[in-house]
C-alpha cells in the first residue's frame, strides 16, 4: 500500500493482471492498453489495484511497475493467486475537483472476504460474502464491526451498499447492477475465490469518535442505528 495519501471512489476504470516479478515488485498489465487510464498515468501516481493503492514506480507501454510492502501482501489477496479472480480492478486515484460517484475509499485493505454464493436475477446478481478460515480473526476485527445494512464496502476496490447483514457481521450480501457486474472483475469470481475488502471510512472515523465520547478504551463492538439512537445521534 502507498505511503502516501490517496483516496479513491471505488469506480473501477479498467481491468488488469498481476504478474509478480520477485517476492516485492510486481507489473500490472492493463489489458485495454489504449484506454485513457494508461494514457493519463504519470510517474509516481496512485492506483487501486483490487482496492489496493500501490504507486506507479515505473510506466511501461501496457502498464506499470510497482512494489508492494510485507503487509500489503499479508493483509491482502496478494499472496493468493489461486485465489484471485483472473483479472484485476483498477482505479486511479481521485483529482481535486472530480465526481465522488462512489464512496471515498483509502486503498488500505482491512482483510479478505470469501464469495460463497452468487444467485442471478433478471436484473442484478445477489453476491454473498463471509470471512475465510485462515483470517476470520482479522474480518471479526476490521470488517464484521462495521457491517451495517445499507452502509458502504470496498469490494475488490469496488464501491458496494451493503444490502444485507447479519448482527454477529459473520456475512453480507451486495446487490450488483448489470453494468457493474460486466465491467468489473466480479464477474469473473467463482464460490470459494477471496476479495479484498476496506471498510467505510465514514464508519471507522464514527466508532473512534464514539470511543472517546463514551470514553470507552475498547474498540465498539457493534455499531448500528439503535445504538446511534440510543446515544443521541437520532
Amino acid at each position: 500500500m502507498s505511503q502516501k495519501i490517496a483516496v479513491f471512489t471505488g469506480l473501477v476504470e479498467n481491468l488488469g493482471q498481476i504478474e509478480f516479478l520477485d517476492s516485492d515488485h510486481l507489473q500490472v498489465r492493463i489489458i485495454d492498453y489504449q484506454d485513457h487510464l494508461l494514457s493519463d498515468l504519470s510517474l509516481g501516481d496512485s492506483v487501486a489495484v483490487d482496492g489496493i493503492c500501490l504507486t506507479a514506480e515505473k510506466i511501461l507501454s501496457n502498464g506499470f511497475l510497482a512494489t508492494v510492502s510485507p503487509e500489503t501482501i499479508k493483509r491482502s489477496t496478494l499472496r493468493f493467486r489461486e485465489k484471485r479472480a483472473k483479472y484485476s480492478n483498477l482505479e486511479t486515484s481521485l483529482r481535486v475537483g472530480s465526481k465522488v460517484g462512489g464512496h471515498f475509499v483509502t486503498g488500505h485493505v482491512d482483510g479478505v472476504g470469501c464469495l460463497a454464493e452468487v444467485i442471478n436475477s433478471s436484473n442484478a446478481w445477489t453476491m454473498t460474502f463471509t470471512s475465510t478460515e485462515t483470517l476470520g480473526e482479522n474480518w471479526s476485527e476490521a470488517i464484521a464491526p462495521y457491517l451495517v445494512s445499507k452502509g458502504s464496502i470496498a469490494v475488490n476496490g469496488i464501491s458496494l451498499t451493503i444490502a444485507d447483514c447479519d448482527s454477529q457481521g459473520n456475512w453480507f450480501t451486495v446487490a450488483v447492477i448489470p453494468h457493474t457486474y460486466q465491467h468489473t472483475n466480479l464477474c469473473y469470481l467463482e464460490p470459494g475465490n477471496w476479495v479484498n475488502l476496506e471498510s467505510d471510512l465514514l464508519g471507522k472515523y464514527v466508532n473512534r469518535f464514539l470511543q472517546h465520547r463514551l470514553g470507552i478504551t475498547q474498540k465498539v463492538e457493534e455499531i448500528d442505528l439503535s445504538f446511534l439512537a440510543e446515544h443521541g445521534y437520532f
